[in-house]
């Protein structure tokens, strides 16, 4: 992304997948790979720098747009972002004034929280793992044979490794708490843990 700069201010942010007008002069689109960043400068054409120092995880934070600006001092066009705002770990309602703008009704859910999401994800993760055997419970239940010892106890280990998970999300105090329970150590071990294998 490049940036159009005349009298100290950015007019116009090309692509640079097409030709330009500065002025009176008129520049092919070769300007953007042929020429040097201090040929393009002095033209008035700068590279943008976008700093991501204030930029989050999308899925935990609502980030900024990000804010342009030329900086005469140092003589570059950068790109920052604001700062971001945590996602709701709870769920949200629509408020009476979403009621009065028409966006719905006060009350009903308007988006879920971060834990519900997190919560639900662990249950289809447990769910699909389960799935493959699912049909020596069934078979259990239809002939009354006994299912393998082994079976049942990862199974029953599955499950209440998945309580468990979800317990965890559920007591995660703030967004970063959350966060880290998915941040694995040197070791691959992560807070949130995994569910078990069956050997």
């Amino acid at each position: 992304m490049f940036a159009v700069v005349e009298s100290g201010k950015i007019t116009s942010m090309p692509r640079g997948n097409k030709g330009i007008t500065i002025g009176d002069n008129q520049y092919p689109a070769g300007i953007f790979t042929l020429w040097s960043e201090s040929e393009r400068n002095a033209i008035g054409v700068y590279t943008v720098e976008i700093d991501e120092t204030n930029k989050k995880d999308g899925a935990y934070y609502q980030n900024t747009a990000i804010t342009y600006s030329y900086d005469s001092s140092a003589n570059k066009v950068k790109g920052t972002y604001g700062s971001p705002t945590a996602r709701s770990l709870t769920d949200v309602l629509f408020t009476q004034a979403d009621q009065d703008a028409g966006k719905g009704t006060k009350g009903e859910l308007h988006y879920r929280g971060l834990k519900y999401l997190h919560k639900e994800a662990i249950e289809i993760e447990c769910n699909a793992l389960l799935a493959p055997s699912d049909w020596r419970v069934v078979k259990q239940e239809e002939t009354g044979s006994s299912m393998d010892s082994g079976w049942k106890t990862w199974r029953a280990n599955m499950r209440a490794k998945c309580n468990t998970m979800q317990t965890a999300i559920d007591n995660a105090a703030d967004v970063e708490a959350l966060m880290k329970l998915y941040i694995r150590d040197e070791s691959g071990v992560r807070p949130l843990g995994d569910f078990p294998t069956k050997e």
